[in-house]
């Protein structure tokens, strides 16, 4: 894919967030916070055009990391892991991706983390936006439990309200798409 068309997706992907999942009104958040606005992702990553997009964009912005399985916590990662291993085999590539529940299972195999092992393996803990970084942060230590190393936390939009720097206090990188301004709520 030529660095056109990457710029194309991007752009389009804004387009269809800016158009359908942005919901202005005062929302609780996951993190307990209140807000004007919500950014509501999974409209994004579970629809039919955008959700090809955002495996390319999220590829793109992490394509300088080596790793071979990508996901987070259970819901919000979970889109936006298969987006990107559909992207990479798209691209004639392969890359896993994997399920963190939000409490391991009671029952079958009791696993924690779905999916193919990522014991051993470098992965890319994602998210489709992130606010306090809460989530992700459950994600890269349950991963670490596993026996994985996190080499980034990337998610597609950054609501600019700490996230990145707990996630870099625990000595992994944090990358975003969309800043607030870019989406144009700041």
């Amino acid at each position: 894919m030529t660095a056109t068309d990457i710029a194309a997706a991007r752009a389009r992907l804004l387009e269809i967030i800016k158009e359908r999942a942005i919901v202005h009104g005062r929302v609780t958040l996951s993190s307990g916070k209140e807000a004007d606005y919500y950014v509501d992702l999974r409209r994004i990553s579970l629809d039919g055009e955008a959700a090809p997009l955002v495996g390319i964009v999220m590829r793109d912005l992490t394509k300088d990391l080596t790793y071979a399985a990508v996901g987070g916590l259970t819901l919000g990662a979970d889109p936006v892991a298969t987006s990107m291993l559909h992207a990479a085999a798209a691209a004639g590539e392969r890359l896993d991706a994997f399920v963190v529940r939000k409490a391991g299972k009671a029952h079958g195999l009791q696993q924690r983390i779905e999916g193919p092992s990522i014991a051993g393996r470098q992965v890319l803990v994602v998210e489709d936006t992130t606010t306090t970084g809460a989530s992700p942060l459950e994600a890269v230590h349950a991963v670490r439990e596993d026996g994985a190393t996190p080499v980034a936390v990337a998610t597609i939009a950054d609501r600019a309200t700490g996230a990145g720097e707990k996630i870099a206090a625990e000595g992994v990188e944090y990358r975003y798409v969309y800043s607030l301004e870019e989406l144009g709520l700041a």
